[in-house]
């Protein structure tokens, strides 16, 4: 299979803010089960970051997957469902789903 033939990761991109550190420790713990599972990998998790244009949260997440529809199920799982309702009560935030750029 050529690179052109291979299918384009996925991605999640949130931006959270935490509202319990302690609680969220919790939804960290947690979310490693689907993430292990979807085989994502961190490309940010946290860091420094600098606003240069718009509004953002105080903490910027990408993790990659092995493609579009893989990003899609993990999000969707049970695994990281659970996880999710850990994640609603220690903080607030947005993400979003994006296919890779195959150009």
């Amino acid at each position: 299979m050529s690179d052109k033939e291979l299918p384009l990761k996925g991605y999640w991109i949130g931006t959270v803010d935490v509202t319990d550190p302690n609680a969220y420790k919790d939804y960290v713990a947690a979310n490693a089960v689907a993430f292990e599972k979807y085989g994502a990998k961190f490309l940010v998790r946290g860091g420094r970051t600098e606003t240069l244009e718009g509004r953002f949260r105080a903490r910027t997440v990408v993790l990659e997957f092995k493609d579009y529809e893989t990003a899609l199920a993990c999000y969707h799982s049970p695994e990281y469902t659970a996880a999710r309702a850990l994640r609603d009560k220690a903080s607030l935030g947005d993400l979003i789903v994006a296919e890779g750029y195959g150009g």
